[in-house]
């Protein structure tokens, strides 16, 4: 530990010192012995042994989900002097400590002290808990040591997911074996017509009834099952934020439920982080691919950057053909624009959520800001009518809307927009 000298110590210094001056002064023992007690803290503060502390920090589990609680376990042992600890827990702004991050003990040498701090996640986060801050204090309370103990625990906040009861359906699927219901004919569960016995039909597939009816073996098709391929298209190139409010933590919540429900479909899914700094993910499938999402939105940021992108500079796994990319925007730069509209021109099933600022964005009435904030939104408003002319569906996702709302706006103009 680093000691140093308490302000305590100090003063019986100046105290002692002073005495044993006015007794040399005046020639007098008075003053002397009224200094004697300073003399003797003094010199019982002066040979205090530096205090051995042994600190150990543990988190109850590496993993939590927003608003939840994680309890941090503080072990404190002494072979020292020292009377009184203070422990000091060092936390991110995310990260709130019930009863506050500091705590107080006594403990005498050769003891050992257990201390919980239970933490409350605030937001979703990768974030680091310690090393601690200790003081020990000797008994006299002349000196102090201070240092940093204990080694520091990582933590993974995940963002909370919202409730869906559907996704987006593609327009094509993929090869492999699925739950998606494909536009293709064969072996599976969903009716889709009836034809003709061929030679090779199975006995199972033969439909009595229209057989009956009709006086010849007729049997039934089905559609097949495939899964698809979903790519999610999180912007970061610049966000919105407010008292604690952003438009990156929503769309890092929405991609998050995305992530996980296009998983649950057995459908492959990756990601890609489109901003000043680029990082992506490989579609793939499984329980092991969605912690890998999650943890990528966890280190997501947005990074300021005035560098050209476009969608030339990703591998070419990245953005498989026949794939559904859902972007999730604010539709705050220009750069993202583009990069969607040529995705649009390769042929790529898009669609894009935006995630709204204008909740966190309204003028104040009595300012000169009001006509530049509606000539804002107009050119928002004209940036959608050109994803919509080229058919692509733009859905806002405003505060305190859930997500299937939007996702649901979608699946209606697909519905809409199929007969033209």
């Amino acid at each position: 530990m680093t000691g140093f000298t308490s302000w305590r110590l100090r003063t019986y210094a100046a105290l002692a010192a002073a005495g044993v001056v006015a007794g040399l002064a005046l020639g007098r023992v008075e003053p002397v012995a009224l200094a004697a007690p300073f003399l003797l803290a003094l010199v019982a503060g002066a040979v205090g042994r530096e205090s051995q502390v042994a600190v150990r920090l543990t988190l109850d589990r590496e993993r939590a989900l927003e608003n939840d609680e994680v309890t941090a376990t503080i072990e404190l042992s002494s072979a020292g002097v020292a009377d009184r600890f203070e422990v000091l827990v060092p936390l991110p702004a995310e990260l709130t400590a019930e009863g506050g991050p500091a705590r107080a003990v006594s403990l005498r040498a050769g003891e050992e002290r257990t201390i919980e701090v239970k933490l409350r996640c605030e937001r979703w986060g990768a974030f680091t808990v310690g090393p601690l801050l200790v003081r020990a204090r000797d008994i006299l309370g002349l000196r102090s040591w201070e240092e940093s103990a204990g080694e520091a625990q990582r933590l993974r906040v995940y963002p909370s997911e919202e409730t869906l009861r559907s996704l987006v359906p593609p327009l094509e699927t993929q090869v492999f074996t699925g739950n998606q219901v494909s536009r293709a004919r064969g072996e599976g569960i969903e009716f889709a017509d009836l034809r003709e016995w061929r030679a090779g039909d199975r006995l199972r597939r033969v439909n009595w009834r229209a057989t009956a009816l009709r006086r010849e073996l007729w049997v039934n098709e089905q559609h097949l099952e495939r899964n698809t391929d979903v790519v999610l298209f999180l912007d970061t190139f610049a966000e919105v934020r407010v008292e604690g409010q952003s438009t990156n933590d929503r769309a890092v919540r929405a991609a998050a439920t995305l992530a996980h429900g296009y998983l649950q479909r057995r459908d492959r899914v990756g990601l890609i982080g489109f901003g000043g700094f680029l990082s992506w993910l490989v579609p793939a499938s499984g329980t092991r691919q969605l912690y890998t999402i999650i943890d990528t939105l966890l280190t997501s940021s947005i990074v300021h950057s005035y560098a050209l992108r476009d969608v030339d500079v990703l591998p070419p796994r990245t953005l498989p053909p026949q794939a559904l990319v859902l972007a999730i925007t604010p539709l705050l730069d220009s750069r993202i624009a583009a990069a969607l509209l040529n995705l649009r021109a390769r042929g790529y099933d898009l669609i894009v959520v935006e995630v709204s600022p204008l909740e966190l964005v309204l003028p104040d009435p009595a300012s000169e800001a009001g006509l530049a904030h509606r000539l804002w939104r107009l050119s928002r408003d004209a940036l959608r009518w050109r994803y919509e002319r080229v058919g692509v569906p733009v859905v806002t996702w405003r505060e305190g809307v859930p997500l299937a709302v939007p996702l649901e706006e979608v699946n209606a103009f697909r519905h809409l927009a199929r007969p033209a």
